[in-house]
């Protein structure tokens, strides 16, 4: 799948910030990116959430500040009795320069110089920020800035933790976003069977010695590392969703070995499985 430049239309409307609730039947792999900054509420839906190089679960309540160019997608099991609701609003680093031009505005700096690696917010502190939401999807453009700026104060007062690696830099040009981009799509579809580096590397026309600098450079990670995060984050939504056995979720997120899957999932997670289960 080719990234997307993501065109926002406020480019067209001359409008400072655009503010809109997203209702589809699913979130589909869409790895993109757009030089505006992105504040996203998940209202429905579960899955998961590519960031950078950060790979994660995300349900209801979820709410993430991404910086310009950041490389996302959501995505979400399609399913015909569920839908996927999301509030979301975008703005420009210029409206951002432009507010921090007040003194009364200068906190936000902070917190927009954390979001270049995404911001994800703790959900237990994030009940004002929701209702702010909430009425800004319905009121007039004026109002609309109004709570915008209440919703910023709130923000950078919230606790957060960064989604991206300290080590990740947005790729740049066109190329190294379409080379990564079939990867990552490719290690979405096929984590529960057999990956290989061989396969990874013939998608994108490198030599295997080749791909593996290519991909430890673009994403701060092995290929490996990068797809046992992928499986073990599948495998942490199994043990808390089903009854399923341990070695039954670990072939089934493509782990050849039972012993190898809890080696992985306890250097990862810090625990075995069957504790993170009963946790």
């Amino acid at each position: 799948m080719k990234p997307r430049l993501e065109q926002l239309s406020h480019r067209k409307e001359n409008v400072s910030f655009l503010c809109y609730e997203v209702n589809v039947p699913s979130f589909e792999f869409l790895w993109h990116y757009h030089p505006e900054y992105e504040l996203t509420y998940i209202v429905k839906g579960k899955g998961k959430r590519l960031v950078g190089d950060s790979y994660e679960n995300f349900g209801e309540g979820d709410l993430v500040l991404l910086g310009p160019n950041l490389p996302h997608t959501w995505i979400t099991e399609k399913n015909k009795k569920e839908t996927c609701c999301a509030f979301v609003i975008q703005f420009t680093h210029a409206f951002i320069e432009k507010l921090s031009a007040f003194r009364e505005m200068s906190g936000f700096e902070k917190l927009f110089t954390k979001a270049d690696r995404g911001l994800q917010f703790n959900k237990a502190k994030n009940k004002d920020c929701v209702l702010l939401l909430q009425r800004m999807i319905k009121s007039s453009e004026l109002v609309k800035f109004s709570l915008l700026l209440q919703l910023l104060e709130l923000l950078s007062n919230n606790k957060s933790i960064p989604l991206a690696s300290a080590k990740y830099k947005p790729m740049k040009g066109n190329e190294n976003q379409q080379r990564i981009s079939k990867v990552f799509l490719y290690v979405e579809k096929e984590f529960r069977a057999s990956i290989t580096l061989k396969k990874a590397a013939s998608i994108i026309h490198l030599s295997e010695s080749a791909f593996c600098k290519f991909f430890k450079r673009v994403s701060g990670k092995t290929f490996s590392d990068y797809t046992n995060e992928i499986r073990i984050a599948h495998a942490c939504k199994l043990l808390i969703e089903t009854d399923k056995s341990i070695g039954e979720i670990a072939f089934q997120c493509g782990f050849e070995s039972l012993t190898y899957f809890n080696r992985v999932f306890l250097r990862k997670k810090k625990m075995k499985p069957s504790i993170y289960r009963k946790m």
